[in-house]
């Protein structure tokens, strides 16, 4: 997770995240990612049953019922765990997790555990009953996901009116008083859209925007065609960067992250050097704390039937289940090869990701898409797009 506000708008300095001393239980929510201890955020997938048909659905969700969810009582055991473990974070997700009729109950009982509880929905069915259901238990945030305005969103939803519900969904939830934020996941098919998402946060008075690079995933996987090239790719970031610091000037400041390609931190910090920018050097800071990705270190997930992956793509291989061991257990337990590796992964990437002088603040970025890409865990990530001089340039030139 990049933020693009934090980042080249100087939303944050590298002071503000040593003021908690980087500990993930005090920091707040907008620090998290910049924590020394990575305590995993988890992403708990608590049904794969969703309303909707989108096309890009890591989880191949239906609007069906699966066997086999954890029961209840089987997620509260599982929040008792990580609150215990130190979790600062929830997310859940699905499915479309508000199909999951005890899902205010879940939450609500890790918000007393002292963790901060999220969803990610499509908002379809957040009416201002639901809103007002999820304030009082105290959710720190909604995330709706969009693919574009109406007819593109429509059609990637597979359901008409879904982005009509989606707006309805989003105004609920503002009447509500609940932190509301977009979800976009960009491919070729919908990047043209980007600046009608930047319209919509300016006129709907939405906070907060995450743009997802495409992960190959689930029924993703059918639309590794149409992922954004490399130049796509920089002219969509380029494009994120300029609303973003068109709407800062205008005194209408968001809240603006990318998501999935870790690429995108050393991409800000050069360009802040070619336009000569003195907060260059207090990014580099923020980069090296963010550490780049973190799949299997300071992000989780546990599955609808209890399976424990490196995050919510990973879902081909699992580290074991909490019906049998604590997630704390299996996530602090090395006997898994992978999950040893993906603790320090930085060792065991090879080709232009090994010679890479910004490996340590991107991490390699994403195993699982290499893997699907190429078949090799360990290759470069397919979907970074900074040249072969951008990562071979000698470190004196840059600084």
């Amino acid at each position: 997770m990049i933020g693009i506000s934090k980042l080249y708008r100087g939303t944050v300095e590298p002071s503000d995240a040593l003021r908690y001393g980087r500990d993930s239980r005090h920091l707040p929510a907008h620090l998290l990612q910049f924590s020394a201890d990575k305590k995993p955020v988890v992403v708990w997938n608590v049904t794969r049953r969703c309303n909707l048909k989108c096309i890009h659905c890591y989880a191949q969700a239906r609007n069906q019922q699966f066997p086999n969810e954890l029961s209840h009582d089987e997620g509260l055991r599982l929040l008792d765990d990580l609150a215990e473990f130190g979790a600062p974070v929830v997310l859940f997700s699905g499915g479309e997790p508000l199909m999951r009729p005890d899902l205010p109950d879940l939450a609500g009982y890790a918000v007393a555990k002292g963790m901060r509880a999220v969803i990610s929905t499509n908002g379809t069915l957040i009416t201002p009953r639901v809103a007002e259901q999820l304030k009082a238990i105290g959710l720190s945030y909604v995330g709706i996901s969009l693919d574009g305005l109406a007819p593109v969103n429509d059609r990637f939803r597979g359901v008409p009116g879904a982005y009509r519900r989606a707006l309805e969904g989003i105004a609920a939830c503002r009447e509500a008083g609940i932190k509301v934020g977009l979800r976009f996941t960009m491919n070729r098919m919908n990047v043209r859209e980007i600046p009608g998402i930047f319209d919509l946060l300016e006129a709907e008075r939405i906070p907060r925007v995450c743009f997802y690079h495409l992960v190959y995933a689930g029924r993703g996987s059918d639309l590794i065609g149409q992922d954004l090239s490399h130049r796509e790719t920089r002219q969509a970031l380029d494009l994120i960067i300029d609303r973003t610091a068109d709407l800062h000037r205008r005194g209408l400041p968001k809240e603006v992250l990318t998501v999935d390609n870790h690429a995108d931190g050393p991409y800000v910090y050069l360009r802040l050097l070619r336009e000569g920018s003195e907060r260059a050097a207090e990014v580099m800071e923020l980069l090296k704390m963010n550490e780049g990705n973190s799949s299997g270190r300071g992000i989780g997930c546990v599955s609808w039937d209890g399976a424990v992956h490196a995050d919510q793509f990973w879902r081909h291989h699992s580290f074991g289940n909490v019906r049998q061991r604590p997630f704390s257990e299996i996530w602090t337990g090395l006997s898994d090869p992978l999950m040893s590796k993906l603790k320090d992964k930085k060792r065991y990437v090879t080709g232009r990701c090994a010679r890479c002088r910004w490996l340590d603040i991107c991490a390699g970025n994403f195993r699982v898409r290499a893997e699907a890409a190429t078949g090799d865990l360990w290759a470069p990530d397919p979907a970074c797009y900074l040249s072969d001089e951008e990562i071979t340039e000698p470190p004196e030139r840059s600084h």
